[in-house]
């Protein structure tokens, strides 16, 4: 066999390698994408000299090496492997606004007229009610219909962290980044300040809620409510709601300083409560948040992570004393390799480095060498070196909903290339350096993934690409929307959508499943939640991935 590598599309080595190349794009219906001159593709001196023009979007790449045969079959396997997707500026722009839009389909509460997701209703508005409070609004988390405070408050931080560091990337979508935000800031402020030494975590019964299958508009389940108090804690919830107050006050600070001094003075007062009363919610609650979201890594690492954005956000040396003097018994010395709601850790160290980076403040140089062993173990060749990635390529952690680690994992890469970019510094793995450029790079390939670059060639954001999953597991997706079917389909009729063969009625545009497994293949099975599920957790860091992309040319 011979073998050839074609670089941009028809522009091969040699002519036979164009013959291939034009063979498999007009077997695929691709061949409009090479417009090739029949006189220089049958002459090899003339053919290895040209350039061909490209489209702009979406062209296929050979990856690797291309095998020869005259074997169709063999042919039409080795290049749905070898060729891959590239993406434009205007691609990723696309995918950044579907991204922020997926958030106004897991808003609670009273929906604004001017709604983009129009198969959505109002819900849960009297949420509180019993309890004598108003907590009308927030998120779903998932597919399911309950508010759960941990993930949501985590998820308007890495909102809000991503407008902080791409958000002059967003161009025309920063309004709609801002109003997602505020959708949750808005909530958790209720949340904090209805009653004194109280935070309410959580509306909705797990337990009960996951033995209905009910869209939010006529959901009928308990909509209890839970709380922490001075005698049963939670400092792990109360640290990131302070942190989430606190990064959103950064990205208020100009356009409505109002707004940023509430939801900052809020945020010190809920940091406050979580320090002095301190416990985890996992204990105080039980099996209310266990086994959805219970806090396994502790409360330690929220309480430094809501410390650091106090820190950035007030300006206040109170912080910067609590970071010195409690660092070390926080996780400040730990190599730790997952970023995810539970695990603040390594979003800590790379958040702390901006200090050491821009003003070598010296009491930060730990935070770098730290944000240093987290980046080099996604580097593959170098000597810290230890994530797993698939055969596609693909960053992979865990079973279920693995997109999360992902998304996280590629917002902390382009975070800490900017950081390092801007001051002239390096990642340092062993005895060897990484520059922000192979950060950069190494991060592309993750969201290019996502969106479609992988061996299925399947996007895995709705509503993006020609081929994206169909059967989500989520009820108000799935379940006819009150617009078609305006009477109320209760608790046990609705599981027949969960079992149904038909595509969501409903398209979640914009919603990032959890993924496929560690050998890159994706049941598009509504009851395969572990890869059927999005979440707005895995779609929060993955807007500023998308934002900075979205620049670049």
């Amino acid at each position: 066999m011979l073998v050839g590598l074609c670089l941009d599309v028809c522009r091969p080595n040699s002519y036979r390698d164009e013959i291939l190349c034009r063979a498999y794009l007009a077997s695929r219906k691709l061949s409009k994408f090479c417009a090739v001159d029949p006189v220089t593709s049958m002459n090899p001196s003339l053919n290895d000299q040209r350039t061909l023009k490209l489209p702009a979007t979406p062209v296929y790449k050979m990856a690797v090496p291309l095998q020869y045969t005259s074997d169709s079959q063999a042919l039409e396997s080795y290049t749905l492997h070898y060729f891959s997707i590239a993406f434009t500026s205007q691609d990723y722009a696309d995918a950044l606004k579907k991204s922020i839009l997926f958030f106004e389909g897991h808003r609670s509460g009273k929906l604004p007229l001017n709604k983009r997701l129009t198969w959505r209703g109002d819900s849960g508005l009297s949420d509180g009610s019993a309890y004598h409070v108003n907590l009308v609004g927030g998120y779903y988390d998932a597919g399911d219909n309950v508010k759960f405070g941990l993930p949501m408050a985590f998820t308007t931080t890495l909102l809000a962290w991503s407008v902080i560091e791409f958000g002059g990337s967003m161009q025309n979508q920063i309004t709609n980044a801002k109003e997602a935000i505020r959708w949750g800031t808005d909530y958790l402020l209720k949340a904090a300040t209805a009653t004194p030494d109280t935070l309410y975590v959580q509306v909705g019964d797990p337990n009960m809620d996951h033995r209905c299958w009910e869209r939010p508009e006529d959901m009928d389940t308990p909509r209890n409510v839970y709380k922490i108090t001075t005698q049963n804690p939670g400092s792990d919830v109360a640290a990131e709601t302070a942190a989430a107050l606190a990064a959103a006050s950064i990205v208020f600070k100009e356009s409505d300083p109002s707004y940023s001094t509430e939801l900052l003075q809020t945020a010190m007062k809920v940091f406050d409560f979580a320090d002095r009363h301190r416990g985890s919610y996992s204990d105080s609650l039980n099996s209310v948040v266990c086994p959805f979201y219970c806090s396994y890594s502790g409360y330690q690492d929220e309480l430094l992570w809501g410390a650091s954005w106090l820190h950035k956000a007030s300006l206040n040396g109170s912080y910067l004393a609590y970071i010195q003097s409690n660092g070390h018994t926080m996780g400040s010395d730990d190599d730790d390799y997952s970023f995810s709601w539970d695990d603040k850790r390594p979003g800590t160290k790379i958040l702390l480095s901006k200090e050491f980076l821009e003003k070598t403040t010296e009491e930060f140089q730990l935070y770098k060498s730290h944000s240093d062993n987290y980046i080099c173990s996604l580097i593959p060749g170098t000597s810290s070196f230890q994530a797993q990635y698939t055969p596609g390529g693909l960053f992979y952690k865990a079973t279920e909903s693995n997109l999360q680690y992902v998304t996280s994992a590629t917002f902390l890469l382009l975070t800490y290339a900017k950081y390092l970019g801007s001051n002239g510094g390096v990642a340092k793995c062993g005895g060897a350096t990484v520059t922000a450029q192979s950060l950069v790079a190494q991060a592309k390939k993750q969201v290019d993934y996502i969106l479609g670059d992988n061996p299925a060639k399947m996007s895995y954001m709705v509503g993006f690409g020609n081929m994206y999953p169909q059967h989500v597991h989520h009820r108000g997706s799935s379940v006819p929307s009150i617009n078609v079917h305006p009477n109320r389909i209760s608790c046990n009729d609705g599981f027949q959508y969960l079992y149904s063969s038909s595509p969501n009625p409903n398209v979640l545009v914009g919603a990032i499943v959890g993924g496929p497994d560690n050998k890159d293949h994706f049941a598009d099975d509504r009851n395969n939640y572990q890869q059927s599920e999005p979440a707005t957790y895995i779609n929060a860091p993955f807007v500023g991935a998308l934002a900075f992309f979205s620049a670049k040319n």
